[in-house]
């Protein structure tokens, strides 16, 4: 800490830090979920294909993104795996936080009913393609990213930090190429079309 003059703050602090804003964070998404959720649950599901694979990607992408994370912040446990503190890293994670939550604001607004936190469809589904939709065809998952790359930033904890890349990384690539099998047997060529001119997670790359 001395070597890089952050010392106004102890490495105590700078973890504490870490572990409020964390908790912040995760009362923000509550917040901004709370809403669609509520509109969500007004419109019948038409289709699911919440498989034991969908089941068990959940699961594993809701251990590293909260229940590990949690652990650490608010019991002590795993300390053994903290590393030194790092308050630029925790500044950048802080930083990326917010972006997520922003991002998170901006999906949920463009879905609508159509929001599913699980493979469903909803009756009388609608393709969403305007907003943040014209530009990549997932950007909720982006935000997911977004939050797991936050959390390793911000929180100095191997398990801790490193959980929700693994956690979010097994849902994603164990989801993705179902969710858009689904959309295209659902909308066709409206969804091949769409996918032509668009990327998953990084506009114009990726």
């Amino acid at each position: 800490m001395s070597d890089i003059g952050w010392k106004f703050m102890s490495d105590g602090d700078w973890i504490l830090l870490s572990k409020v804003v964390w908790c912040i964070f995760i009362v923000g998404w509550g917040i901004i979920r709370y809403r669609p959720n509520r509109q969500a649950r007004k419109v019948k599901i038409g289709k699911t294909s919440r498989t034991l694979k969908e089941r068990f990607s959940m699961a594993i992408s809701f251990s590293g993104l909260g229940i590990v994370p949690a652990i650490w912040v608010f019991s002590g446990y795993f300390e053994q795996f903290n590393y030194s503190v790092n308050p630029v890293l925790i500044l950048i994670g802080a930083v990326l936080i917010l972006v997520a939550l922003r991002l998170f604001r901006i999906t949920h607004k463009a879905l609508g009913a159509m929001w599913s936190h699980s493979l469903d469809l909803r009756e009388d589904h609608k393709l969403v393609t305007k907003g943040i939709y014209e530009k990549v065809r997932h950007p909720m998952y982006s935000a997911f990213w977004l939050w797991a790359l936050a959390q390793a930033f911000l929180l100095p904890n191997l398990l801790a930090g490193f959980a929700g890349l693994v956690g979010f990384g097994t849902l994603y690539f164990l989801r993705v190429g179902q969710e858009e099998t689904m959309m295209e047997d659902e909308f066709g060529e409206q969804y091949r079309d769409y996918s032509a001119r668009t990327k998953r997670i990084i506009p114009g790359i990726y």
